[in-house]
This record gives structure tokens, C-alpha cells and sequence, in this order.
């Protein structure tokens, strides 16, 4: 075969050859590029969506979890509990929750998707200190007119207990409600609430 003889099969198979080579190796050269390019496992872990099993929650009792690196409470409030929310009012500075941090589904007066569940943001409205939970009615150190909620000691903040924050404190607003929904009766995803509107 003469130097002028060309096999176009021949040709046409190293052409082809040396284009998938070189795609892949274009392909293996910018997966460092891109990768660096997306958030680190730390800054998807703070943001990403917590899920909370909540079967052995019983009425009354609150658990914590951690969302963003903030507590949040689930609460499962009791019938006498839910019967408190509408008593409230004339003594809150937003029983509405209309200057509140919360999404449109839990503008309600319970602040929630279901009423006996409570989901909230447990850093108070303030200076961003924890409150602690209260569900006692009438105690001592609270007063006969309490009826159960959470109570900032730092400087005496109160809110009841769907989060509503009492006039005549220093929280401004409302304990936030965080994006939720139900994925079960038994577990609650935070952080993600799948565009329930």
C-alpha cells in the first residue's frame, strides 16, 4: 500500500476514536472544576431538611431537634391546651400572627398544620436566648393567669403555647414556625415543606 492510499473506514474509525478519548478526558478534567463549585458536605448539612419521628411524643410533652443549627421544638399539645389559644388574645401584641415569621399554613390561631402539633423555632424573638417550656397552669412563679406556654428567664418574655408572644415584654414577635410537613402520622421533615400552600 502506497503512501497515497488512504482506508476512509480506517480513518473514520481513529477520528471517532480520538474524539470519545478526548470527551472523556475533557469530562474527568472539569469534575474537580465543577465540584468545587458546589457547597461543602458542612454548609448542606446546616441547611439541610431534619426529619423527627414523633410516634412516642404524648400529649404535653415536647422533644427538641436541630435545624440549621437551631432548636426546634415539637410540641403535642392537649385538647385543654388548644382550648387556652382562643382566651389569649386580648393579651397578646400579635394573636394573629400577622408580623410573624411563619408560613401561610400556619397563619391560624393553633400556628400549625395540626392543631395538637406544634412546630417552633425555640430562640426567643429578643436577644435570641432559649425560653423554656412551661405547660404548667398557675405556678407559683408565674402567676395565677398562666396558662402554660414558654417563659424567656433572660428578661421575662412570654409566649403561650402556640408561640404567640404576650404585650408588655421585650420579644417583639412571635416564636417563628420553621417550613414543615408531615411525611407520616409518626415523623415531621423540617425544614422542607414540599410547597404545601
Amino acid at each position: 500500500m502506497s503512501g497515497d492510499d488512504v482506508n476512509p473506514s480506517r480513518r473514520r474509525f481513529l477520528t471517532a476514536a480520538t474524539t470519545v478519548i478526548g470527551g472523556v478526558g475533557t469530562a474527568f478534567a472539569l469534575v474537580p472544576f465543577v465540584s468545587s463549585m458546589q457547597p461543602s458536605a458542612k454548609a448542606r448539612a446546616a441547611g439541610a431538611p431534619v426529619r423527627a419521628d414523633i410516634s412516642k411524643l404524648e400529649e404535653g410533652q415536647m422533644i427538641r431537634v436541630k435545624w440549621r443549627g437551631k432548636p426546634v421544638w415539637i410540641v403535642k399539645r392537649t385538647p385543654g391546651m388548644l382550648d387556652t389559644l382562643p382566651q389569649l388574645l386580648e393579651e397578646l401584641r400579635d394573636p394573629d400572627s400577622a408580623e410573624s415569621d411563619q408560613p401561610e399554613y400556619a397563619t391560624n390561631t393553633h400556628r400549625s398544620i395540626r392543631p395538637e402539633i406544634a412546630v417552633l423555632i425555640g430562640i426567643c424573638t429578643h436577644l435570641g436566648c432559649s425560653p423554656t417550656y412551661r405547660p404548667d397552669v398557675a405556678p407559683a412563679d408565674l402567676g395565677k393567669d398562666w396558662m402554660g406556654g414558654f417563659f424567656c428567664p433572660c428578661h421575662g418574655s412570654r409566649f403561650d403555647i402556640a408561640g404567640r408572644v404576650y404585650s408588655g415584654v421585650p420579644a417583639p414577635f412571635n416564636l417563628p414556625v420553621p417550613p414543615h410537613r408531615f411525611l407520616s402520622d409518626d415523623e415531621i421533615i423540617i425544614g422542607d415543606d414540599g410547597g404545601i400552600a
